[in-house]
């Protein structure tokens, strides 16, 4: 789950050191299997999302960093994402380690970085999850919460997970959800999901359980829009005449990046 995502994230969680009272009983053990409530929540979530025609929503996330010490260091970013099913997307990202604005127009996809007034672009797949899956394994490039921008978004969540159960409801920035958990061989996640008839995520924590020190990545999601209205050119890419074209580094079949993808 989350393997998009999750290249360098995980936290140890006290609970030594929190009153047994004040955790739900739920918590306490650890499940063994998938609770069917857990997924048929989770499930009903992922759908709600395939099936809108078009949304935006702004995040928030953390992600912590393990020095060889030990010592934990944390980074903010914040972002925003709009989406027109099937083929356009834009998503900006400001925060403490990057500034860029990624645009899709159903042809092309292009990456600017608005600090350095670089930009390069490429030819692109003609739907949204065929572009997600080009740009992570052909430029190594991830779109803010790009799994959850998949129509098949609760196969990927699911994958290979061992454990899951509803811990109970939760508030998150005054909206009350349902929590969940989940475990698979390499990461705890939790995610909050809205009550109601508007099923929609509003919080994910993931931890690495198999990295030293479980550094921690977690994303809050706001201002939610299922029925925006996009202005003419949203997701087209105009370059600043100042701005610079650079080539992507793209990704071997190793791993390994070439320039110009050759």
């Amino acid at each position: 789950m989350f393997n998009r995502v999750l290249r360098a994230v995980r936290l140890s969680m006290a609970f030594a050191l929190i009153p047994a009272g004040a955790i739900p009983a739920v918590a306490v053990a650890q499940p063994t299997a998938i609770d069917p409530r857990a997924q048929a929540i989770l499930k009903k979530a992922t759908d709600y999302l395939a099936g809108l025609k078009q949304f935006s929503v702004d995040t928030t996330s953390t992600i912590e960093v393990v020095l060889q010490s030990g010592q934990k260091l944390q980074f903010d970013n914040g972002a925003s994402a709009s989406v027109q099913r099937p083929n356009r997307l834009v998503a900006r990202r400001k925060g403490d380690l990057v500034n860029q604005v990624f645009y899709y127009d159903g042809k092309t996809l292009s990456l600017y970085n608005p600090d350095q007034k670089v930009y390069a672009s490429a030819p692109a797949p003609d739907t949204v999850e065929a572009m997600l899956d080009y740009a992570r394994d052909s430029l190594d490039i991830i779109a803010p919460a790009g799994d959850l921008l998949y129509r098949n978004a609760f196969e990927i969540l699911m994958r290979d997970v061992q454990s899951g159960f509803v811990v109970g409801k939760g508030v998150v920035g005054g909206v009350r959800c349902d929590h969940l958990a989940f475990r698979n061989a390499e990461v705890d996640w939790q995610i909050w999901i809205q009550e109601g008839a508007r099923p929609l995520p509003r919080r994910f924590v993931i931890t690495s359980t198999q990295v030293a020190g479980a550094p921690q990545f977690e994303v809050h999601m706001t201002n939610w829009n299922t029925a925006p209205k996009f202005a003419d050119g949203t997701f087209a890419f105009t370059p600043a005449k100042d701005a610079k074209k650079i080539e992507f580094l793209r990704l071997t079949s190793g791993g390994a990046p070439v320039k110009g993808g050759k």
